[in-house]
């Protein structure tokens, strides 16, 4: 098994207690964070690059709005696993592979979110260019 499968699958026995779920939830929120703060980094410095290309100077962005962005995307990370819990409890066994695909999507959800911005000022940059 490769360590990226390992990383967004889980086995039914991984999921054998409460504990068990958040530990596995846990022990990648590092990496999530990694992921998530330099799709981040990638945004800041493209809208900045587009911005000193086309008005010739930076756009000034607070340091409070991507903190508060990351403590959010914490959050919604930890619902993820609260999610996961209330899931089991309602269904039992049956949701035994709902917590994995859940991580999977918030992941991905949680990327493509924090990339959007630096695709809106694509696009606006290209329209205005195109319709002025």
């Amino acid at each position: 098994m490769s360590a990226l499968t390992r990383y967004f699958f889980r086995s039914a026995v991984e999921r054998s207690s409460a504990w068990n779920t958040v530990a596995w939830w846990e022990s990648r929120r590092f990496i999530f964070n990694a992921v998530v703060g330099g799709a981040g980094l990638v945004t800041l410095g493209w809208v900045n690059l587009v911005s000193l290309v086309t008005a010739g100077s930076l756009v000034p962005i607070p340091w409070q709005v991507p903190l508060i962005y990351g403590a959010m995307a914490n959050v919604c990370y930890t619902l993820g696993w609260t999610a996961e819990l209330a899931l089991h409890r309602l269904v039992g066994d049956d949701a035994s592979t709902a917590g994995a695909t859940i991580f999977r999507y918030g992941f991905v959800f949680s990327v493509g979110l924090t990339l959007f911005p630096a695709v809106l000022v694509t696009l606006a940059t290209v329209a205005t260019l195109v319709f002025r």
